[in-house]
């Protein structure tokens, strides 16, 4: 986990935030890793979120490679879409948080929010899309968003 990370779930879930998890997975679809050590990974995930107070409230996944042209690999929208049929939330009031262009384009696809933060691939993106929020990290933007409230 990036510093501060735990603690930024934590105050989501203080503050009601439902946190999920939207994430291309192509190294299952290459086979370079079993969907059984993917579950394995997301399941230390939840519990370290756990154990620091915080909670995920769910993963979806798309194990797709790139060739597959899937609609459910981002940047199009279809990781969004299958959250939003299973939660029922307003795309146009939900953040969508991530490091890379394919997750801000899929944000903006769907109608999320986007959120850009610098961790990862962030400083590399921003150069592409200067007009998104940015943040720091995860963090920073969670302790922007719970103050607000």
């Amino acid at each position: 986990m990036l510093p501060g990370s735990l603690e930024a779930l934590r105050l989501l879930s203080e503050a009601g935030y439902r946190v999920l998890v939207l994430t291309n997975q192509a190294c299952v679809g290459r086979g370079e890793v079993s969907m059984k050590t993917l579950e394995a990974i997301h399941n230390r995930l939840r519990q370290e979120t756990a154990t620091a107070g915080g909670k995920i409230d769910g993963f979806f996944i798309c194990t797709h490679v790139p060739s597959d042209k899937c609609y459910c690999r981002k940047p199009k929208p279809g990781l969004i879409i299958q959250a939003q049929q299973k939660w029922g939330f307003d795309p146009t009031l939900t953040y969508f948080v991530g490091d890379d262009r394919r997750d801000m384009e899929a944000a903006m696809a769907a109608n999320c929010k986007p959120v850009l933060v610098l961790t990862g691939k962030g400083r590399v993106t921003r150069k592409f899309l200067p007009t998104i929020p940015v943040f720091a990290d995860l963090l920073a933007f969670v302790k922007t968003i719970t103050k607000l409230f």
